[in-house]
């Protein structure tokens, strides 16, 4: 349930935000930005596997990932209406990463569609490659907490995310069409990552220090 106004959790939210505020400019503000396009999901994913993984070298990984984004937006969009939770930029005043359009603004802030679906891709990336899991789930949660850094969804939304992308995809393994395809793509991650290249160490290294904490912490 979204935090209602005088709360513990809601001032938890106002205070989330207004601490991260101070990372406008900063190295992790950049790695925001670069997460805002969630398209490229599995790209952003390349230090944690190992590998970059395309449609070239992992067809059915992304038809996994595209066939997906539909169970995400389902998952996000009804408990959105319900709640109406206002982004925390509504609320107190701050800088935040995209522009403060109005589109922005209509879409309500419970759960973050974008951070349910960095942890719902970082669950099917785990599980196909489970010796790099946890750098997989790391990244997969940094992906969503750049929306806190952003300053577009509060500590409560990126957190149920989560919680919601989870659920996604254990009802994605109800379906046997769901495990076939994963049995396939779990064979074409496995040669890609045999084939390489690895991504560029001295970039990664970078991105592991900057997302080995939560931005709250």
């Amino acid at each position: 349930m979204a935090p209602q106004p005088g709360t513990i959790r809601y001032e938890a939210d106002r205070k989330a935000f207004q601490s991260t505020r101070s990372l406008a400019g900063s190295p992790r503000w950049a790695l925001a930005i670069n997460d805002v396009n969630q398209f490229i999901i599995l790209k952003d994913m390349s230090c944690a596997l190992g590998v970059e993984l395309t449609p070239q070298n992992a067809p059915r990984l992304s038809a996994i990932v595209s066939k997906m984004a539909a169970d995400v937006s389902r998952a996000t969009n009804r408990p959105k209406d319900i709640y109406q939770r206002k982004r925390p930029y509504l609320i107190d005043e701050g800088a935040i990463c995209v522009p403060k359009d109005p589109a922005l603004a209509a879409s309500p802030d419970y759960p973050s569609g974008h951070a349910t679906w960095g942890w719902s891709v970082a669950l099917v990336l785990a599980e196909l490659a489970p010796d790099r899991a946890t750098q997989i789930l790391v990244r997969g949660r940094a992906f969503g907490e750049s929306r806190m850094v952003c300053g577009v969804h509060n500590m409560s939304a990126v957190e149920a995310a989560r919680t919601n992308g989870a659920a996604v995809v254990a009802g994605l393994h109800g379906s046997a069409a769901f495990r076939a395809d994963m049995d396939a793509a779990r064979e074409e991650v496995a040669k890609a990552r045999a084939a390489g290249p690895a991504p560029d160490a001295q970039a990664c290294a970078v991105e592991a220090d900057l997302t080995k904490d939560a931005p709250y912490n």
